[in-house]
This record gives C-alpha cells, structure tokens and sequence, in this order.
C-alpha cells in the first residue's frame, strides 16, 4: 500500500488508522484486571460503592475488579492519581462532592482540574444527610435547634474535617437559618459522630448507615433531613427544608476515568456499572444502607460536577470556609 503524496490524503488515511486502532482496542476492553481508586479508607460510602459495585462488576466482564484505597489530602492525591493515569480505562476513580466540587474552591492550586482532567462516567448513587443531634440537649426537631442557638451562640458542632461536604453543609444551615454555632472539625465520620454522643457538640452530619444504629438504642436523636423533601429510607423524619426552606445538601458518588479515554471505552465502561447498579439484589442492598443508585449518563454527570462546582463557590465564599 502506497502513502498518497497529497497531505490531506495522507493525514485523513492517518487518522482512518487511528480510529480503526482505537475501535479495535475499546472492543478488546477489558483485557486486564481494572482498578478502582478510592479517595478515602475503607469503610466509607464511596469504599462501600467501590466494593459492591466491583464484585458484581468483575463477575459480569470476566475481570477482577481491585479496590485501591488512596486516602490523603481531603480526596487530592487519590484524584490527582487518576487524572495522571494512562487513558486506557483501566484506572477508574471513585470519585465525590469533595475532590471534584468542593476542593477547586478551597485550594488555590490543585494538582488536577476536574471538568478538564477527567471523562465522568456515571454517577453511582446519591447519599442523603442527616442531621443527628445529642440526646443531651433539650431539643427535639430542626425548629428547636435553631431557636436553642440562638438563645446560646457559638453551640459546637462537628464534621469530618475542615471543607468537607458535613462542614460545608452545616454552614449552609448556618446562613439560612440566621444561626451562630462553632465548627469543631474531626478526622472522620469514626471521630465526629462519638462526639455527638458524648456530647462534645451539638449536631453533625452524617450518612445514615454511621447513625442509625446509635438512634436505635437512644444515644443519638435524629432531627432531619438534608434532601429537599423527606426521604424513602425513614419517611417519619423531617427534611431539613420543612423548617428551613430550600435547604438541600447531598453526596453524589459516582466513576470517572483520565480525560482522553476513548468514546468507547467510556460508553462501554457505563453500561456495564449501570448494569450492576440496576441489578435487584445490588439496587435493594444499597437502598438498605440508605443510599440511592443512580445510574446517570457521562452527559448528566458532568453537568452536576459543572453545577455543584458553581454552588460551592457561592457557599465557600459566603461562609468564609477555608482548610488550614
């Protein structure tokens, strides 16, 4: 076979070859084990999505599917791994609200951009908050907390560290409702919610699974939550917007790969997690840990990461919010 001497000829021949070498390898993928990389340790909601989401994955594509926990740096260095990783659909972030909203509006320099960095791929589930108070103080419902606070300003309450989706959503509540309450940050949900027990400080934010089994016995007191009407999981409780109206704060989980990974790959990549996702026993195992599957398009999930990158801004702003 000849190369034509005419430049368009050549190029246009050239990029048939390419198109058909990327067809040919996004049709052989997977080939290899892929790896899904975790922003945080084990036992948090994007590790639990990652391990349910990857053995059923594994048994569908004939591949194992290896969980590689990155913790660090509020979710940076698991983030900015992936964005550096060949895109070849192999190294698949685990990504959430944090790394790919919340951070770019903290940190002056991040290592990773996450609309230019990555191609999202769906977004996996949606996790309510719930506001849970210590049975210790004389409240029993949003109305009252606000009312005790401001009877008593700079009340102290917790989250999981300085930036957090549980901070950020308490200075939320704080601009809406006219409050002034004490952030107390902790290293994690382990830390936070025990000193809402304790009584170490008023309130914290929480996903239901790391409370729901302290209300059962009477140690936590649930007040509401953060969705903007009540939920499937525990109708009887309140939303925060029943008392606060407009109030709406949740942690969207979802998969993303290194921006540059072929169509393809990518299209093939969603179909198979969203099979996963949609499977009965999968969709009723999550529900029951409070957490609702999703399943969204590539499209749909970068229009979120778009939107709640623009919200933050607004919030960090408002409320002063900074790391140390």
């Amino acid at each position: 076979m000849k190369w034509s001497r005419h430049p368009a000829a050549s190029l246009a021949f050239a990029f048939t070859l390419y198109t058909l070498g990327q067809a040919c390898f996004a049709q052989a993928y997977p080939s290899k084990p892929l790896r899904f990389v975790v922003p945080y340790g084990a036992g948090g909601g994007p590790d639990v999505i990652a391990r349910v989401v990857g053995r059923k994955l594994g048994e569908n594509i004939g591949q194992p599917v290896i969980v590689d926990n990155r913790p660090g740096g509020g979710g940076v260095i698991a983030t900015e791994h992936v964005a550096r990783s060949p895109a070849d659909g192999y190294t698949i972030l685990v990504g959430d609200t944090g790394p790919l909203a919340i951070n770019p509006n903290l940190f002056p320099k991040l290592p990773y951009d996450p609309m230019k960095d990555f191609a999202p791929v769906t977004i996996a589930i949606t996790t309510p908050l719930f506001m849970v108070a210590s049975t210790g103080l004389p409240i029993q419902s949003v109305a009252q907390l606000i009312e005790y606070a401001r009877a008593k300003p700079g009340l102290p309450f917790g989250s999981t560290g300085n930036g957090s989706v549980h901070h950020l959503g308490m200075e939320l509540f704080k601009l809406m409702a006219k409050v002034d309450m004490t952030h107390i940050p902790y290293k994690g949900v382990a830390q936070s919610v025990p000193a809402a027990i304790t009584g170490d400080i008023t309130v914290v934010f929480a996903a239901l699974p790391s409370v729901l089994p302290h209300v059962k016995t009477g140690r936590l007191r649930l007040l509401g939550v953060a969705t903007g009407t009540r939920t499937q999981f525990m109708p009887e409780v309140p939303s925060i917007a029943e008392t606060v109206p407009g109030y709406e704060i949740t942690i969207d989980v979802g998969f993303l790969v290194a921006a540059g990974t072929p169509n393809e790959i990518v299209e093939k990549l969603h179909a198979e997690i969203v099979k996963v996702l949609r499977t009965p026993d999968i969709a009723q195992h999550l529900t029951t840990l409070g957490i609702i599957p999703v399943g969204s398009s590539p499209q749909q999930y970068a229009e979120t990461i778009r939107a709640d990158l623009s919200k933050f801004a607004k919030l960090v702003k408002e409320s002063g919010a900074r790391v140390d």
